[in-house]
């Protein structure tokens, strides 16, 4: 009989270990909000960066175990932008054995006619690429588009809103188009950002860098991502509660009307209570009740 190791080494538990809470985490993401059903045929958007190999990874582990029988199929939009190298994700796919499609549309030159110089690109690249998958999505009959946004994206985005928008609002692990026609899930929901950085050095994926506007991140965003990282410093956890917080809402204890009827919380008359101008202009009764 082959004696078994004492240990593995270090580095080696600490992949595994990862490896294993990202299974886990993307595995209660998909169950608690119920992203993927029986004969699903799932399209997984690969840009080809750090979040959306790791998206893909998981689910393919996942896929070989799972209680479920669901199709992956990897969609990349070549967006024609300068320095791209057509033979990355391909090579990298056909060589793990996955199903993909590479879409082609030059939405770059779109930008750059559009956008000014050294203004921001990525909010119409952003609607230019969306548009691309759903079109695509809805042709080829997939049932779900996975993204690859993880809870440091949905924090930020949360921030973003409060802060420039005035908006309580963010990113939902799952979600249906404006249209109705699609079903978003963002399996790395419950991943941190810096989890997913150190799997995909660990497994060595080919990161393609987005030469348009992956480098152009905006200011407001990266002046969160500075809150958030002297946050998380000076108390680590605290990004973790904030995401739970956004995982359980008292709308009672906000003050949003269209959430929670608070007019007729306590009411005593059947009556629609005075308006605002009735308060500040109308003909209220005086004191003695005339």
């Amino acid at each position: 009989m082959t004696a078994l190791p004492l240990a593995l080494p270090a580095q080696r538990i600490d992949a595994n270990k990862l490896a294993k809470r990202l299974r886990r985490q993307v595995g209660q993401a998909i169950a608690d909000y119920n992203m993927i059903e029986d004969g699903d045929r799932v399209m997984v958007c690969l840009s080809g960066g750090k979040d959306s190999y790791t998206l893909l990874d998981v689910l393919r582990q996942l896929q070989a175990k799972a209680p479920v029988r669901f199709e992956l199929v990897a969609v990349h939009l070549d967006q024609k932008q300068p320095g791209y190298d057509p033979d990355v994700l391909p090579n990298y796919l056909r060589g793990i054995g996955q199903s993909f499609e590479i879409l082609e549309q030059d939405t770059y030159s779109v930008v750059q006619r559009v956008i000014p110089e050294g203004k921001t690109m990525c909010g119409l690249c952003s609607r230019l690429r969306r548009g691309a998958l759903y079109t695509h999505a809805e042709r080829a009959g997939f049932t779900k588009i996975a993204l690859g946004h993880h809870r440091d994206d949905m924090v930020e985005t949360l921030f973003l809103n409060m802060f420039y928008h005035s908006r309580l609002k963010s990113m939902p692990p799952k979600l249906l188009s404006d249209d109705g026609k699609h079903v978003l899930i963002r399996p790395l929901a419950y991943c941190k950002e810096v989890d997913i950085a150190e799997y995909a050095e660990q497994k060595a994926f080919p990161i393609m860098p987005c030469n348009l506007c992956g480098s152009q991140e905006t200011l407001q965003r990266k002046a969160i991502k500075a809150m958030l990282h002297d946050w998380e410093r000076k108390t680590p956890g605290r990004i973790e509660n904030v995401f739970r917080a956004m995982t359980s809402i008292a709308p009672s204890q906000l003050a949003d009307r269209e959430l929670f009827d608070f007019a007729a919380l306590g009411a005593r008359s059947p009556d629609p209570p005075p308006s605002m101008t009735d308060w500040l202009l109308g003909d209220g009764v005086d004191a003695a009740g005339s």
